[in-house]
């Protein structure tokens, strides 16, 4: 597999990396709430290499052929995102500075994480999408093992990217409650109307 092509798909997975959405507001607000952010990078990311897998097993091209399970998913992912963004908005509590709120497990925040990317079909169809055009048909690796290497790559800008955004979240607003709480708040609000947003384009037949 060319060199080039890895590098290609990877300056287009950092573009895309750095564009915020549903990730980037559960980030910030896990940076906010939580001591660390690892554990909701680590679900995420995992969310991600779940599509990955998907990809490179060719299960995607059966999907293609049944459009009722995208369908299912969409409204599925939209229903979590809506869920877990008014309960940001609901509980937008956050410690003051040297204060730590009652913290969920490691392994809920896992789960709350994979569920944000991993039920996010337009990661799928991102995935779906972009992993193949970089793939390269005349080389000796196997068209899996090339998506699983893309894939490998766009794992770990979304680890960089995730963890430095929770982190800086965390370093920059922990001392400015009011601040803290306003991009809470605007966390919950953005993942809610990407749910909705989803159902909405779902339903009128754009996805």
């Amino acid at each position: 597999m060319a060199a080039a092509s890895i590098t290609g798909f990877w300056a287009v997975s950092v573009l895309l990396s750095l564009t915020p959405g549903a990730d980037w507001a559960y980030a910030i607000s896990a940076g906010l709430r939580h001591r660390t952010v690892v554990p909701a990078v680590a679900g995420m990311v995992g969310g991600h290499a779940l599509h990955v897998v998907i990809v490179a097993a060719g299960v995607a091209a059966l999907v293609a052929r049944f459009p009722m399970a995208l369908t299912v998913l969409t409204l599925v992912g939209a229903a979590y995102l809506v869920w877990l963004g008014v309960l940001t908005l609901l509980r937008p509590g956050l410690p003051q500075a040297g204060e730590e709120l009652p913290t969920e497990s490691w392994a809920r925040r896992l789960l709350t994480g994979t569920g944000v990317s991993g039920l996010n079909p337009k990661v799928f169809l991102l995935i779906l999408v972009l992993l193949p055009q970089f793939t390269d048909s005349t080389s000796h690796w196997p068209l899996g093992i090339q998506i699983l290497t893309l894939g490998a790559v766009h794992l770990a800008t979304c680890t960089v990217v995730y963890l430095a955004v929770g982190t800086g979240a965390r370093r920059v607003l922990r001392t400015r409650p009011t601040a803290a709480k306003l991009v809470t708040r605007a966390s919950g609000v953005a993942m809610t109307v990407i749910g909705v947003t989803l159902v909405v384009q779902q339903l009128t037949g754009q996805i």
